[in-house]
């Protein structure tokens, strides 16, 4: 019998890593070679492209040169060393920017932009992980990076902010939530994070792992016409 290949669309749940959806489909499936388009973090959810077997994961650069689309909740007031809910709070601002405040500064955040990686990402510079570095309490400089970003406003209720970011390749939602607490005076990190769209795919694509069985997961594989 052929071992299933293809791509399979999941609906990441929060509180679990990308290595881990790899795994439990390693074991429902029965396929070893099993890869991705693109990571989320731990505490984000959403579109997750899983690339099943070697005539897909082989392609997997390819996927993930992919424009993709996030529903952020950024908190206002708070600075984390993560950019994100899952870090330590460094500082803490009682300032309330007003909705031209927000309006203003999301400008800067639209077209091509420069954007520094965060020190807790996976990028590696000189062969080392950044994440690794900061885990040692350790700060190195990075070189800022050319991404293209398109942020909509969706809703302001302080001391969140929900934002629609379509974006290119390496972009960090975290690094904006970050800058644009910078040019607010208050310190931002991101609350939550939703992946709408991955390339082609969207979320309403998407099978939650904890309906897939042995039985069933084959027929949610997908072949892709652009191999």
């Amino acid at each position: 019998m052929m071992k299933p290949e293809g791509i399979l669309l999941i609906n990441k749940p929060p509180g679990k890593t990308s290595f881990y959806l790899v795994n439990v489909l390693r074991k429902i499936l029965g396929v070893k070679k099993i890869g991705h388009a693109g990571t989320l973090d731990p505490f984000a959810t959403g579109v997750m492209v899983m690339l099943i077997g070697r005539n897909y994961t082989r392609l997997s650069d390819r996927f993930l040169m992919q424009d993709k689309v996030y529903r952020a909740i950024i908190k206002l007031g708070e600075v984390t060393d993560t950019y994100d809910c899952d870090g330590q709070i460094l500082s803490a601002s009682e300032k309330q920017p007003s909705l031209e405040e927000i309006k203003q500064a999301l400008t800067r955040f639209q077209g091509q932009i420069q954007q520094t990686p965060p020190m807790f990402s996976a990028k590696k510079v000189n062969g080392q992980k950044l994440c690794d570095l900061a885990r040692k309490g350790l700060e190195i400089e990075r070189k800022p990076v050319t991404v293209t970003v398109n942020t909509e406003l969706v809703a302001y209720d302080y001391p969140f902010l929900e934002v629609k970011i379509a974006c290119s390749k390496g972009t960090y939602v975290r690094s904006i939530a970050h800058d644009l607490g910078q040019m607010l005076g208050c310190g931002a990190h991101l609350s939550s994070l939703v992946r709408l769209q991955s390339g082609g795919y969207t979320i309403d694509n998407c099978v939650n792992l904890e309906d897939l069985n042995p039985e069933n997961a084959p027929h949610y594989i997908q072949k892709s016409s652009n191999l």
